[in-house]
């Protein structure tokens, strides 16, 4: 009986080693699966910021070549309104939400506008 009850307790070490060792093993493998998702996205993310910085010195190089003076007030409404005006914002609507007159937002989004749908909104008219 004794013999038997020191086996047991033998065994149950070992298992318990044993359990130890596989699931600290596990977590080791869990570790390196998050390592190595975490460079995977460090990549991309410099990857994206250099795409970034990419269009922004374009942008710059693409003004200074056109002769486009704009202050940076003027760059962010005109990207705003143009936000607004692709997610189909009336024009007068833009003009509330910006507080300015509707004249300055049509010379804004006039480059933009399609001038197929125009004709055809003219021709349905009729």
């Amino acid at each position: 009986m004794e013999w038997t009850l020191a086996g047991l307790f033998v065994i149950s070490v070992l298992l318990l080693i044993f359990s130890i060792s596989k699931s600290t093993h596990a977590a080791k493998v869990e570790h390196n699966q998050i390592d190595l998702i975490h460079i995977s996205t460090m990549k991309e993310i410099n990857s994206l910021q250099e795409s970034i910085r990419n269009l922004e010195l374009d942008n710059v190089l693409l003004m200074k070549e056109a002769g486009v003076q704009l202050t940076s007030e003027e760059k962010i409404l005109k990207r705003e309104v143009l936000d607004l005006f692709k997610r189909n914002y009336s024009l007068e609507s833009i003009a509330d939400l910006k507080q300015v007159s509707v004249n300055k937002i049509e010379k804004i989004v006039a480059p933009f506008q399609d001038l197929k749908d125009e004709g055809r909104k003219v021709a349905n008219e009729n």
